[in-house]
């Protein structure tokens, strides 16, 4: 295992990060609001400015970056030198949403608000498929003054724009998601019950029914008081999820949901995605939100990490 650097600091509340093939890094900062390109030496570029809650982010058939806008949904509560998110302020949001964003220019397009007449309530993360759609989390929103929480469920929608459809419901606080390296199953992180969930893809864009009590949907779960974040799948089809409280990384086996623990030191570690530095085609460079401290660490990954679609 090798040690982790820091490429960057002074982040605020990083998320959503993409290692792009020219070596640079861009995440998104959601209390920046913006949209952030990290070069290797550590500088740091607004790509865009992002009113809301910029969250998770991928690369689109397109070349433009899609976008998971929380809408604002969490406050910023500063405790010391860490940054957390806060509750719920509903004069701060403006609802969430699925936004394309230009690299080149910064403009920024809604593409989704809505599903069957539902407005989307905080979308978290999303990962790309083959097929020109993407899957998507909507996290919900916990107004802790109404006290109330979300249920929400897991979405597949087009890049395009033309189509839009729950896939999964009701699901508790989902937040990370990914495929397998066949594209064959779909994983998501439920974050306050430490769950790993998962389903079989039946066909693009379609899940295979859901079997009543079928233990199997759950991957694994965690002991304990940790919380789970964004995530990546490696090449080997481990689940990577990262780690809130027990902070780190947590690797979890495809096949029997055994999990070993990458620590980070930073209580809020959020996502992690792969790069390809030395052009191998392994994609053993790790790169590591840690959102409370708001850096941006490297590390070489112990197996091969996984290129996601259009990258």
């Amino acid at each position: 295992m090798s040690e982790m650097t820091t490429i960057t600091t002074g982040l605020r509340f990083p998320e959503g990060p993409i290692a792009m093939p020219d070596g640079t890094v861009v995440l998104v900062e959601m209390f920046g609001p913006r949209i952030t390109r990290v070069h290797p030496d550590g500088t740091k570029e607004t790509v865009a400015e992002i009113v809301g809650g910029p969250n998770g982010a991928a690369m689109g058939p397109d070349g433009f970056l899609y976008l998971c806008n929380n809408g604002g949904c969490f406050t910023p509560v500063e405790i010391g030198e860490m940054l957390l998110p806060g509750p719920f302020d509903p004069e701060r949001y403006i609802g969430g949403r699925i936004q394309k964003v230009d690299l080149a220019t910064g403009e920024v397009t809604d593409l989704y608000t809505e599903c069957d007449g539902r407005p989307l309530r905080a979308p978290n993360d999303l990962v790309f498929d083959g097929h020109g759609g993407f899957w998507f989390t909507d996290h919900g929103i916990r107004d802790h003054h109404a006290r109330t929480s979300d249920l929400t469920g897991i979405y597949y929608a087009k890049a395009d724009g033309s189509s839009i459809s729950e896939q999964v419901f009701p699901v508790e606080g989902p937040n990370g998601i990914g495929l397998s390296p066949d594209g064959g199953t779909l994983y998501w992180a439920e974050t306050t019950t430490g769950r790993v969930m998962r389903r079989t893809v039946a066909s693009p864009g379609v899940l295979a029914p859901a079997i009543p009590l079928d233990t199997s949907t759950c991957l694994a779960g965690l002991p304990g008081y940790q919380l789970l974040d964004s995530l990546a799948v490696d090449g080997d089809g481990n689940v990577c999820v990262a780690t809130l409280v027990n902070g780190g990384v947590t690797v979890v086996s495809p096949t029997d949901g055994s999990t070993v623990h990458i620590p980070t030191g930073d209580l809020l570690t959020t996502n992690i995605c792969f790069g390809d530095s030395d052009g191998s085609g392994e994609y053993r460079d790790a790169y590591i939100t840690c959102s409370a401290m708001g850096t941006l660490v490297h590390m070489r990954w112990p197996n091969p990490g996984l290129r996601l679609h259009h990258l």
